[in-house]
């Protein structure tokens, strides 16, 4: 992110106006907040998510060995299950949640999962509660659907046609979806410390504790919870394919409600064999970012990327898993 970012608040967009209406004035509202804040909250995308909401509690509620049937040890190359509290990690350091790793719900006969494709497979849901799996495969059907307008809007913002990223970028979509219980930390304690998303877009549903920080030029800014809206931030993949017109923000939760928080992170990554290029005017101010990392200073595919990023959240996974060859 570029040091001069400045706002307070995090804007709203209504879906509804990018589907039909006035869409201008709607597209106009999506670039202004994706230029000068880089997250928004999304109205009137009619997805109720407290079905799946209630049986992820449920699921959390259980004792640690009944979670760790489904962990992400037995999900293989899939990259998929469950993680215990600090077994993920954010520069380095275990964050203080625990979640399940969720995505597009693939049959073994699949040629992505024959060839051995990172990220790519069944999912592992647990046996209670029954309901979590057709709620999470819904959930994921619902938020790539509501990706691909968010992403055609974009297009347009940004002078090109509307299926242009669908066309060279979505075509088939690495669409993942996590499910994150923070319980209530010790004081001081980061639920997740200062980063950025990887892909293009994040769809997030938070629920009523709070707790999510957006960085700005002079300090952070709270994105508190709106009832039936989403969060959206953009990724660093985003900024690069924007040349750095749109902002992969910087942003950390911190659970200070002294309740158990629950969020549910969907990300519409681009399909994990596209090679995204980089502007040749591209400049960004890698001393600004919070990992004093370039996102231009890569090349390959998006799945490359991808899988070298996750190497350093779950570093021991990778090299039982991952490093298998």
């Amino acid at each position: 992110m570029r040091g001069d970012a400045e706002f307070t608040s995090i804007p709203i967009v209504d879906v509804a106006s990018l589907r039909a209406g006035d869409r201008a004035a709607a597209i106009a509202a999506l670039d202004d907040a994706c230029r000068h804040c880089g997250f928004f909250y999304l109205t009137g995308h009619g997805i109720d998510v407290t079905g799946l909401e209630a049986r992820a509690r449920e699921f959390f509620a259980q004792p640690v060995a009944a979670k760790l049937e489904i962990a992400m040890a037995r999900g293989g190359r899939a990259w998929r299950g469950y993680f215990p509290l600090g077994g993920e990690l954010t520069s380095g350091a275990p964050d203080w949640k625990e979640g399940i790793y969720f995505g597009a719900e693939l049959a073994d006969d699949d040629v992505r999962v024959r060839s051995g494709t990172p990220l790519h497979g069944r999912n592992l849901f647990p046996r209670t509660p029954a309901g979590l799996r057709s709620a999470v495969l819904a959930h994921i059907d619902a938020c790539t659907q509501l990706g691909h307008v968010v992403m055609s809007a974009l297009g347009a913002a940004l002078g090109h046609p509307e299926d242009a990223f669908r066309t060279r970028y979505l075509a088939d979509p690495l669409t993942l979806f996590r499910i994150f219980h923070y319980p209530a930390p010790p004081e001081q304690t980061w639920g997740v410390g200062e980063h950025t998303d990887y892909g293009l877009l994040t769809i997030l549903a938070q629920d009523d504790c709070g707790g999510l920080e957006v960085r700005s030029r002079d300090g952070w800014v709270e994105a508190p919870p709106i009832p039936g809206a989403f969060v959206c931030n953009l990724g660093d993949m985003l900024e690069r394919l924007s040349n750095g017109r749109y902002r992969s923000t910087p942003h950390r939760v911190r659970n200070q409600s002294g309740r158990d928080r629950l969020s549910m992170a969907f990300f519409f990554d681009p399909s994990f064999d596209a090679v995204v290029p980089t502007p040749a005017d591209f400049v960004d101010d890698v001393v600004e970012r919070w990992d004093g990392e370039s996102v231009r200073a890569f090349e390959g595919t998006y799945g490359e990327y991808l899988v070298r990023k996750v190497s350093k959240v779950f570093p021991e996974l990778h090299g039982e898993v991952l490093a298998r060859d």
